[in-house]
């Protein structure tokens, strides 16, 4: 085994750790990931939903973080509504050859958003042109914005709340996104159901 590729690996992990830490002293962005899952937590128990939305691996990370709310985190609860607006192949290559990709998100807010919603716009840029326009009818419909995103971009000036990881690295930004939406899963489902509801429990996943 080379030690260049075992220095290569521990030069990556060390990055991530780098930038979780930067994250863990950030009191302001801490204090947003706990407002963020109040006000996700009071939408849902006045019966709206979560929407997410991105790009690559932020696509990934939407379906991630929407199944992690449906099917369950720590413990078994009822569903918590929520849906990555980035999954349905037929709705995207639709809305793409009709109206053009920068709309794919923004014409399903349209569709199925509703006021008092809660959208959440991953991109690790913070410039994704379909992000931004989703959160353009995200305000034009009285829907909650949050930006997921890293130190750069426009999206930090056009939302609600802002997650924004000190980074301008995509792996790291991605990397500390996920934490972020896990932080903020346990919040909403502990301040639902607490977490007395059942023991801990690893998922199937």
């Amino acid at each position: 085994m080379s030690a260049m590729s075992i220095a290569a690996v521990r030069q990556v992990i060390s990055a991530s750790i780098a930038v979780k830490q930067a994250v863990l002293a950030d009191e302001i962005l801490l204090g947003q990931v706990v407002r963020v899952s109040q006000v996700i937590e009071a939408a849902l128990r006045a019966g709206n939903k979560v929407m997410l939305a991105g790009n690559g691996g932020s696509a990934a990370d939407a379906q991630h973080l929407a199944a992690e709310f449906v099917s369950r985190f720590e413990f078994d609860r009822p569903g918590l509504a929520s849906i990555a607006l980035n999954t349905d192949t037929s709705m995207l290559t639709a809305i793409g050859n009709d109206y053009g990709y920068d709309h794919v998100f923004a014409r399903q807010v349209e569709a199925n958003g509703r006021a008092g919603d809660v959208f959440i716009g991953i991109s690790t840029s913070g410039n994704s042109k379909n992000v931004l326009r989703a959160v353009d009818a995200c305000k034009a419909g009285g829907i909650v914005t949050v930006a997921l995103c890293g130190s750069a971009g426009r999206l930090r000036e056009v939302c609600d709340h802002v997650l924004a990881v000190p980074s301008t690295h995509t792996p790291r930004i991605q990397e500390s996104h996920i934490v972020l939406g896990h932080a903020i899963c346990g919040l909403v489902e502990d301040a639902i159901w607490g977490a007395s509801h059942a023991p801990a429990r690893a998922g199937n996943a």
